[in-house]
C-alpha cells in the first residue's frame, strides 16, 4: 500500500509542476483527481472500521490441559454502508489459540459468525483479547486499524490422571476425635436440629421433632472423626530440575509441552501429582487441605466437595517454582497449624535431608508424614537418591518414588515403602 501511495505522489507532483509551467488545465485536473483519490481513500478507510460491533463469547472461563476451549465471535455492521472486507486480529496470549479471522464483505446491518476451538496445552491464567479491526479502501492505498481494548481471562487447570486408589499406611485412615464443627455434609455425627431452610435436603428432615414442633426441622451434623489429609507441594527454586529441552513462555512462565508426555520438569510432575491426588481424595469424600509456596504462601483449609477441588486446581494452575524457601523451612513454618492425627503428603524433588528431620518432629507430635519423591536423576540431574531414600526409611516415613516418563496413574496406586 505504501508503494501505491508513493506512485500516486509521483504522478501528482509532476502534474502540478507541469500545470504550473504550461498553464494547461488538463494537468491541473489530473492533479486534482489524484488528490481527491487520496482524500476519498483516506476517509473511506477510516469509515470502514467505524460502526462495527464485535461480541466474543467464551463457553467457559475454566479449561484443563488436554481439553478444548471453545469461543464464538460475531461481527455486526451497524452502518448503512457495506464493509468490503475486515481483518480481525486477536492478541490473546493463550498458546495455540488462533482466533484471528478475515471477514468477507458485510452488507448493511449484516452479521458474520465464526467459531474457534483450541486444545489447551499449557496450564496457567491467560488473557483473551484485546482485538484489532483492520480494513482499508477499495484502491488499496490506506489501512486503518482500530483497537478494541476489552479483555477477559481464562484459567487452564493442570492435567489430571486417574488414580483408582492411593493406599495410605494402615492406621492413618481413621482415628481422632470429633472436631465439634458444623458441616453441610451428612456425617455419622448428629449434633442437633434446626429449622428447615430453603435448599436443605429432604433426607435431613427429622420427622419426630417436626411433628412435635409443628414445623419442619432438619438434622445438623459435625465433621466426622476421620483425620484430615494435607498436601504440601515443594515449589522451591532449589528443588527444580528440568531438561535442557524444556521451553517456558517468556523465559520464566508456564512450561510449553513438546509432545503428549508431561514436560521433563519436576515442577510439572509435582503439579500433575498434586492435582490427581486432590481429585482422588475429593471424589472419595475426604477432608483435604493444601499448602504451597508458589511462590507466595497459598493455603486451603481442609474441606470436602468440588469447591475445594476448584480452589486447589486454580492454585496449581499458576504455581511456579520461584520460592526462596527450602522444603525444610516450609515444613517448619506449617508445623504449628497441623493437628495431631493429621496426614501430610509431601510432594518434592528435593534431596536436602534437613526436611526429613523436620518431618520426624512432626511424627513425634502425632502428624503422619508421607513422601512422594520425584527422582531428579531421571530428569538429568547428576545426583543419587539412594541416600535420601535410606534416610526416609530410617525416619519411618512412607515413600513413593516417581521417575520421569513413568505412568503416573499406575505409579500412584503402588503401595508405599
Amino acid at each position: 500500500m505504501q508503494n501505491r501511495r508513493i506512485a500516486i505522489y509521483i504522478l501528482l507532483i509532476p502534474c502540478l509542476l507541469v500545470g504550473l509551467f504550461t498553464g494547461r488545465a488538463f494537468f491541473f485536473n489530473l492533479a486534482y483527481l489524484l488528490g481527491a483519490l487520496l482524500v476519498v481513500s483516506l476517509i473511506w478507510s477510516w469509515l470502514s472500521v467505524r460502526w462495527i460491533g464485535i461480541s466474543r463469547r467464551t463457553r467457559t472461563r475454566r479449561a484443563q490441559v488436554g481439553r478444548t476451549l471453545e469461543e464464538s465471535f460475531t461481527v455486526q455492521n451497524r452502518a448503512i454502508l457495506p464493509k468490503l472486507w475486515l481483518e480481525i486480529r486477536d492478541h490473546s496470549d493463550l498458546p495455540g489459540h488462533r482466533a484471528s479471522h478475515v471477514v468477507p464483505a458485510l452488507g448493511a446491518r449484516a452479521r458474520y459468525r465464526w467459531n474457534v476451538e483450541t486444545i489447551c496445552q499449557v496450564r496457567g491464567q491467560f488473557q483473551l483479547g484485546p482485538m484489532t479491526i483492520v480494513s482499508g479502501d477499495p484502491f488499496g492505498l490506506f489501512l486503518a486499524p482500530r483497537r478494541l481494548g476489552a479483555t477477559s481471562h481464562v484459567i487452564v487447570y493442570p492435567q489430571v490422571v486417574p488414580v483408582p486408589r492411593f493406599e495410605l499406611p494402615m492406621g492413618q485412615l481413621s482415628g481422632g476425635e470429633a472436631q465439634r464443627r458444623r458441616t453441610q455434609y451428612v456425617t455419622t455425627n448428629a449434633a442437633g436440629v434446626r429449622e428447615y431452610a430453603y435448599g436443605d435436603s429432604f433426607n435431613r428432615i427429622h420427622w419426630p421433632t417436626s411433628a412435635r414442633k409443628s414445623r419442619l426441622m432438619v438434622k445438623e451434623f459435625e465433621i466426622d472423626p476421620l483425620v484430615d489429609i494435607w498436601i504440601l507441594v515443594d515449589f522451591s527454586k532449589a528443588a527444580l530440575v528440568e531438561a535442557p529441552s524444556v521451553r517456558r513462555i517468556n523465559g520464566d512462565g508456564p512450561v510449553v509441552p513438546s509432545g503428549e508426555l508431561i514436560p521433563a520438569s519436576t515442577e510439572e510432575y509435582a503439579v500433575v501429582i498434586a492435582a490427581s491426588l486432590t481429585q482422588h481424595f475429593i471424589e472419595t469424600e475426604r477432608a483435604l487441605g493444601f499448602v504451597g509456596y508458589c511462590p507466595d504462601r497459598e493455603i486451603h483449609q481442609p474441606e470436602r466437595g468440588h469447591r475445594q477441588l476448584t480452589h486447589i486446581l486454580e492454585t496449581l494452575a499458576v504455581a511456579r517454582s520461584l520460592s526462596g524457601y527450602t522444603l525444610a523451612q516450609m515444613v517448619m513454618l506449617e508445623m504449628p497449624y497441623l493437628t495431631r492425627g493429621t496426614t501430610i503428603i509431601v510432594i518434592t524433588a528435593s534431596l536436602d535431608e534437613a526436611w526429613i528431620s523436620e518431618a520426624q518432629i512432626l511424627a513425634r507430635k502425632g502428624v503422619r508424614p508421607v513422601c512422594i519423591l520425584i527422582d531428579p536423576a531421571s530428569f538429568g540431574a547428576p545426583v543419587n537418591i539412594e541416600d535420601t531414600r535410606a534416610m526416609l526409611r530410617l525416619a519411618k516415613i512412607p515413600t513413593l518414588v516417581v521417575q520421569y516418563g513413568a505412568d503416573l496413574s499406575r505409579t500412584l496406586t503402588q503401595p508405599l515403602t
